[in-house]
């Protein structure tokens, strides 16, 4: 609603609230033809009394009427004082404003438009002294500071303003990393662009036959095995490349291997001090994985259970963890608002980077390996250039933490999953969001796309259930529900024929569709 239709609302409101003046009643006259001259008169005697200094007697619904208007008619003068009213549009002007009038700088939650409405209502309630003596001071503040600065000092500092960056603790160390993620991620995003090419100008490629086949198989998923994975509640799962190990951990500082698809545990890692967050496989070698945890560090471990190696330098503890697609290098998020990129081989940290204004929870890399994407407690996801080191995207849509996410293998697509239970679709062409998928009824812990092709993607929710979408029109294609507590991690072998999930009532399930064919097979015997 603009302003001119609150001023008309406004009006409306308080001609409606007016009450009849004193003889006015008694003054009117109709326009009928057959009115009498008695009535004439009767009404021409009251107006002479009224006008003589009768005075008459206000009723109760009169002064309630008459408090209304004068109320309305207050709030419309105000409103139109606080739109005439000039407020600063940078943000550190409005805070420094707030300080001075004695109020809080920032409420919690409070974002930089509804710092500003405060303001412009904390101004329209003073008076005009007070807002002269506000805005003197103000100008008065500028004109020293600018004084104080130069006009040859500002033209320097507008001339070399540089974009905010960490400096590296191991320069030459992150030069080499830039220059073999760029080889390595060239000839790949080179291969899947000719494979896309090829895939669109052949005619013996059936695409809608492919994904229609692939949903059918994601539609034919049922319950193949369950079994406890832990005395504590899980808290992540991860498969092998392969698919013939799953690898869980749980709220204690032990991780489990498990063969697939008979879920028998092979080994356990013990090590960590405090409580394990994620862990993930390495995308290149079988018998390689790393665990995160709340002591602050990562740890590599083969699959025997052997410990390789510790990275630790974070402050706070650790969220979720991720393979680069070269398996060279290992990303890890952390409550004390950075993520950091390590080399696998040598266990050096090359990059600690900031950008988020509250816990960097989830990461995940691009299937090229160019790119690699960040999400924060600060309902933001981030997607960052690996070869430059620069922020070339910032995904604004979620309004509560953002908890999950996930890239396609077409290498265009995003998905993010948060807090205000819905999952987004984001196109990296359009750089912006496409769909958005009212997903569950509570938050949304992990998003995985089908590893492939990305025919699919799944959900999972503290709703206690996961979900099958469709990747061509995110359509619902099948519900896994089972579990009897929150689903906090989940995700999908190679071949996309089988989805592990864990959750919190210490279970882990797997959900598998070669069991259909065994059926099958046996039918036809």
């Amino acid at each position: 609603m603009t302003m001119e239709e609150e001023e008309e609302k406004l009006l409306s409101s308080i001609a409606a609230s007016e009450p009849p003046q004193n003889g006015e009643a008694a003054a009117r006259t109709t326009d009928s033809d057959s009115a009498s001259d008695d009535d004439a008169a009767a009404a021409a005697a009251a107006q002479g009394a009224s006008s003589a200094g009768l005075e008459y007697q206000v009723s109760e619904e009169q002064k309630a009427a008459r408090e209304r208007q004068e109320r309305a008619m207050q709030q419309l003068l105000m409103k139109r004082r606080a739109s005439a009213l000039a407020v600063p549009t940078n943000d550190n002007a409005v805070r420094t404003r707030l300080r001075r009038l004695g109020q809080p700088m920032t409420l919690f939650g409070e974002r930089e438009m509804e710092r500003r409405d405060r303001l412009r209502s904390i101004l329209a309630k003073l008076d005009s002294a007070q807002l002269e003596t506000l805005m003197k001071a103000h100008d008065e503040d500028e004109a020293s500071a600018a004084g104080a600065q130069g006009p040859d000092d500002s033209d320097f500092d507008q001339e070399i303003q540089y974009p905010f960056f960490t400096e590296a603790t191991r320069p030459r160390a992150l030069r080499d990393a830039r220059v073999h993620i760029a080889q390595y991620s060239l000839p790949r995003a080179a291969l899947r662009l000719q494979r896309a090419r090829r895939k669109e100008e052949d005619p013996d490629e059936d695409m809608d036959a492919e994904i229609n086949w692939a949903l059918e198989q994601a539609s034919n998923l049922k319950l193949d095995c369950s079994e406890i994975g832990d005395d504590r509640p899980l808290s992540g799962c991860s498969f092998s490349q392969d698919g013939k190990l799953l690898a869980t951990c749980a709220l204690s500082p032990v991780a489990k291997l498990w063969s697939m698809p008979q879920v028998t545990k092979v080994a356990t890692l013990k090590g960590h001090t405090e409580r394990l967050t994620d862990v993930a496989f390495s995308p290149v070698q079988n018998h390689l994985l790393a665990t995160a945890s709340a002591d602050r560090t990562a740890r590599l471990w083969n699959s025997e259970g052997g410990h390789l190696m510790t990275f630790g330098g974070h402050l706070d503890r650790l969220a979720r963890i991720a393979f680069h697609p070269s398996g060279k290098y290992l990303g890890t998020t952390s409550f004390d608002k950075t993520w950091r990129l390590w080399d696998v081989e040598t266990g050096e940290e090359l990059l600690l980077q900031e950008g988020h204004s509250r816990s960097v929870y989830a990461i995940d890399f691009h299937p090229d390996g160019s790119l690699v994407a960040t999400a924060g407690l600060d309902a933001l996801a981030r997607v960052w250039d690996l070869r430059s080191g620069r922020s070339i995207l910032t995904l604004e849509g979620h309004v509560k933490k953002v908890l999950a996410l996930s890239f396609s293998p077409n290498g265009y697509y995003l998905a993010t999953g948060g807090e205000d239970n819905t999952c987004r679709i984001w196109d990296l062409r359009k750089k912006k969001s496409i769909y958005i998928i009212p997903a569950h009824s509570n938050l949304i812990s992990q998003v995985k796309f089908e590893p492939q092709e990305g025919y699919f993607l799944v959900t999972g929710s503290y709703d206690m259930t996961a979900k099958i979408w469709s990747a061509r029109d995110f359509k619902p294609v099948k519900t896994l529900s089972g579990h009897e507590s929150k689903v906090t991690s989940l995700d999908v072998s190679g071949d996309g024929h089988h989805i592990a999930t864990v959750s919190h009532d210490r279970t882990i399930k797997l959900w598998s569709s070669g069991s259909n064919e065994k059926d099958q097979e046996m039918d036809v015997d």
